[in-house]
């Protein structure tokens, strides 16, 4: 039974008397505490706080940044507190991927107070930057290439009309930036290959914003890591890939189909515990969205059931 509440909350993102009202709707008898994030803190060090302060459900309301900092603590000092969500950001991808209610604070406070908690694997990347070695923690996806939220951000009356060819139109802006580049990429104990493609993505989470489904067969919980590498570079190239992200791997195994996922010359999957990856030349760099550098070296590794997510 849920003891003593911490609210951690991004105040450019919402309210305080909004969540306020929430948790008087949800009508729990926890003790609350209020920990505001900053950008100097952007929530690892509140959560710390948190913690300290005898929480034993952490209930974070804001975008995927917010909720990436608390998971990442909570995870690294392999805490028992259960973790809520409130997503107020614009992809709220783990939210998604959870099933968590969007755009509805109400709702989701509500599943966060009585909902029943589940497992839910963390990823570690431990990477190298002009400014040294950094070691994050993330949630859904981590790589180099195109970014997995613009993927997202389609048109969606174009989508309505055009169906998955809608995708073409905003991948396409990415073609002249697309560039094809050489890198070595060792999984688990297997011996490394040599790779080529423009965007290479590791992920905890397969299903991203507009029903698109990178990795359907991720699974936050199963203590493993799949990945994905792009490397389609002609308009051709791009609808045959979105054709196989969207129908193939998307639509016909929600309708049933539980076939292997479909890869072509331009689109590989794989799966892993560990991940290293090396480049002859520096990439950006991105964990869950956020841009953090240019990078020439990461590993990865995954903490299976690191947190307990409501």
């Amino acid at each position: 039974m849920t003891s003593k509440i911490a609210i951690i909350w991004n105040p450019s993102k919402t309210e305080k008397e909004t969540l306020e009202k929430a948790l008087v709707a949800a009508g729990s008898d926890a003790e609350i505490a209020w920990w505001e994030t900053t950008v100097e803190d952007p929530g690892q060090g509140v959560a710390a706080n948190a913690l300290a302060d005898g929480a034993d459900l952490v209930v974070v309301a804001g975008g995927d940044g917010t909720v990436r900092a608390v998971a990442e603590h909570l995870a690294d000092s392999k805490s028992s507190a259960e973790l809520g969500i409130v997503p107020l950001g614009t992809g709220n991808l783990l939210a998604r991927n959870l099933g968590v209610p969007i755009n509805n604070v109400k709702a989701a406070i509500a599943r966060a107070i009585d909902g029943d908690a589940q497992p839910v694997d963390v990823g570690w990347v431990e990477v190298d930057l002009d400014s040294g070695r950094e070691r994050h923690g993330f949630v859904v996806m981590i790589g180099f290439g195109i970014d997995a939220h613009m993927i997202a951000e389609t048109n969606d009356d174009l989508k309505d009309k055009a169906g998955w060819l809608a995708y073409v139109e905003s991948l396409g802006r990415a073609l002249e930036a697309s560039e094809i580049v050489p890198f070595h990429i060792t999984t688990d104990d297997h011996p490394g290959i040599d790779e080529e493609g423009h965007t290479l993505l590791i992920a905890n989470c397969g299903s991203l914003q507009g029903g698109l489904t990178l990795l359907p067969d991720a699974d936050p919980s199963d203590g493993q890591l799949d990945y994905l590498v792009l490397s389609a570079e002609s308009f051709g190239e791009w609808a045959g890939t979105l054709k196989t992200m969207v129908w193939d791997n998307g639509l016909m195994r929600l309708l049933g189909r539980k076939d292997d996922l479909t890869d072509t010359d331009a689109l590989s999957h794989g799966r892993a515990k560990r991940i290293d990856v090396t480049l002859p030349e520096a990439r950006a760099f991105e964990i869950d969205g956020e841009e953090i550098g240019e990078t020439k070296a990461f590993s990865v590794t995954i903490q299976s059931h690191a947190i307990r997510v409501r």
